[in-house]
């Protein structure tokens, strides 16, 4: 059977309401800034208001439980109407995604699937793997006009993306303000938010300065000199920069692990040669940083952050206890690297 043909067989068993109805049977949303995919599928759920949506999230990089399959597919006379988001679905495998599309052929309106893609971007292109591209419950959404796609910031929606939280934090901008923030925040929406709710504090209600955003840069939490410290091997610095967070009511788990993963794909994309946009003076440094580590302690990277995030979504660890052993391991990691000798 033509692939043309199977989508036209999911257009057949999607039943004829669906096509009157407002919202869509099914939605895929492509992103990798998790910030701005969140954001999305709240404003997807806030925009379909027919119903007040009893949400219930799964990941896709962990086994999908029993309970997922009854939500997806039970329904009832008086059950209440439940938004079933999968994030990380471009983890599933293929077998499940056969399954999946089975099951969103036959929509529902009391159930809201939504598919979150997170994949990396290339060539302003999602990486999808085919496994999804070729299922024909992605391809009939794509023709229905039921995916959304975004590569995440560049300097233009970066600023536009600044401005909306600004507003949101009732963060007033003084003149010069704008631009400044522009230059010094990196293109990922949490790291964004975090630095703007700071701001805001700091502002207690009157425009920000330019010269403000300095001051806060050299008092809160840097990510970047963080990370500086960890790769250059100091890492009591690092630790004692955590602690002070810490001491001021703050948890920094997610931002860390949010620039850590950034950090991450950056030195990994390095490693194996393909290209990276950044500073020429920031590359080298990354590049070192890269060699030193080598695969073996990318690969462990990796599977540190997973398991710090892991801990918490499972509910094994508190944000604060995943924060100390996320440090215990690479502070670990990072000291081992700074002995290893750069290679010629």
């Amino acid at each position: 059977m033509r692939h043309s043909e199977r989508v036209s067989g999911v257009a057949h068993l999607i039943r004829n309401d669906f096509f009157m109805a407002q919202r869509p049977g099914f939605f895929f949303c492509l992103c990798p800034d998790g910030t701005l995919l969140r954001r999305h599928v709240e404003q997807l759920l806030a925009d379909n208001t027919e119903a007040a949506w009893e949400k219930h999230v799964f990941w896709g990089d962990e086994e999908l439980s029993p309970r997922f399959w009854e939500l997806l597919t039970l329904q009832g006379l008086f059950a209440t109407p439940r938004a079933i988001v999968v994030r990380n679905a471009d983890r599933l495998t293929s077998d499940i995604w056969k399954r999946l599309s089975g099951v969103l052929a036959h929509p529902s309106s009391q159930i809201f699937p939504i598919l979150c893609l997170e994949c990396p971007w290339e060539k302003g292109q999602p990486k999808l793997p085919p496994a999804i591209s070729r299922q024909p419950c992605f391809q009939f959404a794509d023709n229905r006009g039921w995916v959304w796609r975004s590569p995440g910031l560049d300097p233009r929606s970066l600023r536009r993306y600044v401005q909306t939280v600004a507003r949101e934090k009732r963060l007033q901008l003084a003149q010069g303000t704008l631009e400044k923030l522009c230059q010094q925040l990196p293109p990922d929406a949490a790291a964004i938010d975090t630095e703007l709710s700071k701001l805001s504090m700091l502002a207690s209600g009157e425009p920000l300065a330019p010269e403000a955003v300095e001051l806060e840069s050299s008092v809160s939490f840097n990510i970047f000199t963080f990370l500086n410290e960890l790769q250059s091997g100091r890492t009591a610095d690092a630790w004692k920069k955590v602690l002070e967070e810490q001491r001021n009511g703050e948890d920094p788990l997610f931002y860390i692990l949010t620039m850590l993963q950034r950090e991450a794909r950056q030195l990994w994309q390095i490693r194996m040669g393909e290209p990276v946009r950044m500073a020429p003076g920031s590359l080298a440094v990354k590049k070192q940083s890269a060699a030193k580590l080598g695969l073996s302690g990318l690969v462990r990277l990796w599977d540190i952050l997973h398991t710090a995030e892991l801990s918490v979504k499972t509910g094994l660890r508190t944000p604060s206890q995943a924060l100390d052993a996320l440090m215990g391991e690479l502070v670990l990691l990072f000291s081992a690297s700074a002995t290893v000798r750069m290679p010629r």
